[in-house]
């Protein structure tokens, strides 16, 4: 079974709409496929409905925004209720102040001889509650100030860099808290991307764990091969379930497609091992 349980959408910021990224998925062979937007829901009805009608098993689930040590970490939540007043609050918490933060972002890259890109990140924007850095990211590629979103995110938008502005987001424990609430599975996205150190990762996986998370991405377009070996032993170790999803965006953005996203390692306990 080929599961993709980590995508995004352009109800939050992905390109395409959610059943174009179902087709998509599809297309590239997955069986089992989660939408997860960031801090939105709104995009899970439509994409169970093209789901159903491409014969892949769909599972609800939304990235939480958490701030956590200074540092930003995303949870995504899988098998959520979408109707839960609780996380439907909690995450229109989590939204508040995206535009503020990006007029703030678009007023740095102006001062940096950029102008516009606030309007430019917006053309890029599905839904306005949702503008990211991602958006900017894809108007400076689009005026030739980088060549691919990874430029720009080590030039720009990025802590020590113009554009870059800090938001306080959800707690670790609001996000645990409200997905476990809403019937779902809390799983630290891709831990391989955080700038911690063994001790502060460490930390991190016991604080979730006692908070009632039990999954983690093992296998992520973010990962490298070496690090689906570390982050198989990190689950081991702490007897987390392993998840698994390319981290979709959009077509050719991703470093990992589809199709080329390869299995768990040996040895670990699929999150969803008794799902179906």
């Amino acid at each position: 079974m080929k599961a993709d349980l980590h995508c995004h959408s352009n109800v939050s910021d992905g390109v395409l709409a959610p059943a174009a990224v179902a087709a998509y998925a599809r297309k590239g062979g997955v069986d089992v496929w989660a939408l997860t937007d960031h801090d939105e829901v709104g995009g899970i009805k439509a994409a169970r409905q093209a789901a159903g009608e491409l014969g892949m098993r769909f599972v609800a689930g939304v990235e939480i925004s958490v701030t956590w040590a200074n540092e930003t970490v995303h949870i995504v939540g899988l098998r959520i209720d979408e109707d839960n007043r609780a996380l439907i609050d909690g995450l229109a918490a989590t939204r508040h102040g995206r535009q503020a933060r990006a007029r703030e972002i678009g007023a740095q890259l102006d001062s940096a001889g950029i102008p516009g890109a606030y309007e430019g990140a917006l053309r890029y924007v599905g839904n306005p509650d949702l503008i990211s850095r991602t958006h900017f990211a894809r108007y400076l590629v689009e005026i030739g100030a980088c060549g691919s979103t990874s430029e720009v995110f080590r030039k720009y938008l990025t802590e020590g860099k113009p554009g870059y502005v800090p938001h306080r987001w959800a707690t670790l424990a609001d996000a645990v808290g409200w997905i476990r609430g809403a019937g779902g599975i809390p799983v630290i996205a891709h831990p391989g991307r955080y700038p911690f150190s063994d001790t502060a990762e460490g930390a991190l996986f016991d604080e979730f764990r006692q908070l009632g998370g039990n999954a983690i991405e093992v296998v992520t377009g973010s990962h490298t091969p070496d690090q689906y070996a570390s982050y198989a032993e990190v689950a081991r170790r702490y007897g987390f379930l392993a998840s698994r999803g390319t981290d979709f965006h959009a077509p050719g953005e991703a470093r990992v497609e589809f199709a080329e996203l390869p299995p768990l390692p040996a040895g670990l306990t699929p999150v969803w091992h008794d799902w179906f």
